[in-house]
């Protein structure tokens, strides 16, 4: 068959990246056309995105990868991060720039909202964990501070949504995204209008929800014409990254469990129905959208969030240590000379971490740790630790045990946190693929123009296309130990 190729625009809450995806019929293989940095930008006291410049980078990154196939694109697809959102006016215009979830407009609203619609209801309406940076409490805090901009506002669009919307002029919301949310229904498999209604949130800004692996059409004339990609159909794949990564988990059978693993750490597993009950309340589980009409049972845990930050604290202060750098220096430093939880809400904004973890060890009468070694350790041995404890509460859900735990992401290159991982959860990791968002996206896009047939076709096509490394774990006396202690 001819190649086909697809073109998978990542982006992270780091970097952006457009990936050229080249299928033969017979292996996938994948090349960075165009990267590009992300982040939050601050106005006043205010964190946004700069979304009209993401879009001119996917501009650029489209045309990269026309020129690398020789003008024969035949797909396109965009998976973001989650929650964050755009308000359109009814012009289709932007009426604000998005704000980044990490903003502190959502500070205490979590509280507010559940004195209107109690916690417990939000959560049997919508299956989501309670994160204050959820969609549900950006909304609500523009509810309470700005309604004049709801009042104007005619379309609410996720990010990728945006993208795709202005890559085609269609306004849709694609499944994995919209569940993000926590204002949509899995049972009733669409948005929960009356829990918005109940919060005054005007629900006319609700778009179609759409499956991933929708043909939205094809690229705008002006797109086309800008980049050379003329003839390519924009594809909604699993919009969430994570959704996107989850899809090209290269699994095989069942009693398996996945971990996305990036800024940001997923860990759960994929079912066929919601669980939404008292036990995955209190352990405040997620119920995500997945490829295939699957869903995604997990835990978003602070993942690599904390050592990038760190790094970023170091380089102003001169000190520029690589990965491969951080890595070998936290092998040399004491173990489990303290351990922290990932998940405090000291480190959900960005500047200080150093210092914020240095904090943390002194409040719960730990030692600080001394330098980037010591500190890439703690972080390291905690996230290990986290997600020991986080797969335990699983199989406790689920009534069953798990034979091995995917690590893909970015954080499959990390040698030393896969193997902490491996030795205290007792499981082989299964590294790989690193690039498993741009995988998953270019496999749903290669779904919807019928050159792949089904989930297990796609997954076999992972496994012969990207080797995966495994890690085997060690003694675990030492991590059985730490994990009492843990905090």
């Amino acid at each position: 068959m001819p190649t086909l190729n697809c073109v998978a625009f990542d982006l992270g809450a780091e970097s952006g990246r457009a990936m050229l995806g080249r299928f033969d019929g017979e292996r996938l293989a994948l090349e960075q056309a165009h990267r590009f940095p992300n982040g939050p930008v601050r106005v006043f006291d205010s964190l946004h995105w700069d979304a009209l410049r993401l879009f001119d980078e996917m501009k650029k990154g489209l045309a990269a990868a026309a020129r690398l196939a020789g003008g024969a694109i035949a797909s396109v697809g965009v998976d973001t991060w989650g929650v964050d959102y755009a308000l359109l006016g009814a012009d289709g215009a932007l009426l604000e720039n998005p704000y980044h979830y990490r903003d502190a407009r959502t500070n205490g609203v979590m509280e507010r909202l559940f004195a209107v619609v109690p916690r417990s209801e939000v959560f049997e309406q919508t299956g989501i964990q309670f994160m204050q940076l959820n969609t549900l409490y950006q909304l609500y805090a523009t509810r309470l501070v700005r309604p004049h901009l709801l009042d104007h506002a005619r379309t609410l669009l996720m990010m990728p949504d945006l993208f795709h919307y202005w890559l085609t002029g269609r306004a849709v919301s694609e499944y994995t995204i919209a569940t993000t949310t926590q204002f949509y229904d899995p049972r009733r498999g669409a948005w929960a209008r009356g829990l918005l209604e109940r919060l005054g949130v005007p629900v006319r800004l609700l778009p179609e929800i759409v499956p991933p692996g929708t043909v939205l059409g094809p690229l705008l004339c002006s797109v086309a014409t800008e980049t050379g990609a003329s003839g390519a159909q924009v594809v909604a794949p699993a919009s969430h990254d994570t959704g996107s990564a989850v899809a090209a988990v290269p699994a095989e059978g069942a009693d398996w469990a996945y971990l996305s693993s990036g800024t940001w750490s997923l860990l759960g597993v994929e079912i066929p129905a919601p669980i939404i009950n008292g036990a995955t309340l209190a352990a405040n589980f997620t119920n995500e959208g997945g490829a295939w009409d699957a869903i995604r049972l997990l835990k978003n845990i602070s993942g690599m969030w904390l050592l990038e930050e760190c790094r970023r604290a170091w380089a102003r202060e001169g000190v520029k240590p690589g990965y491969a750098e951080l890595c070998e220096a936290a092998l040399k430093a004491k173990p489990f000379a303290a351990i922290v939880d990932p998940d405090d809400p000291s480190f959900l904004s960005p500047g200080e971490m150093p210092a914020k973890i240095a904090a943390f060890c002194r409040c719960t009468g730990q030692a600080a740790p001394q330098g980037p070694g010591a500190t890439a350790r703690v972080i390291f041995e905690s996230l290990a630790l986290k997600y020991r404890a986080v797969l335990e509460t699983l199989a406790g859900i689920l009534g069953r045990q798990f034979r091995a735990l995917h690590v893909v992401g970015g954080g499959a290159r990390n040698t030393v946190l896969c193997q902490f991982t491996a030795d205290a959860t007792g499981l082989p990791v299964i590294a790989g693929p690193e690039e498993a968002t741009a995988v998953g996206n270019v496999l749903l896009q290669a779904m919807a123009l019928g050159h792949l047939r089904s989930p297990t076709e796609a997954r076999e096509l992972v496994r012969r296309s990207f080797a995966p490394r495994t890690y085997q774990p060690g003694p675990r006396a030492a991590w059985d130990e730490a994990a009492l202690h843990t905090l």
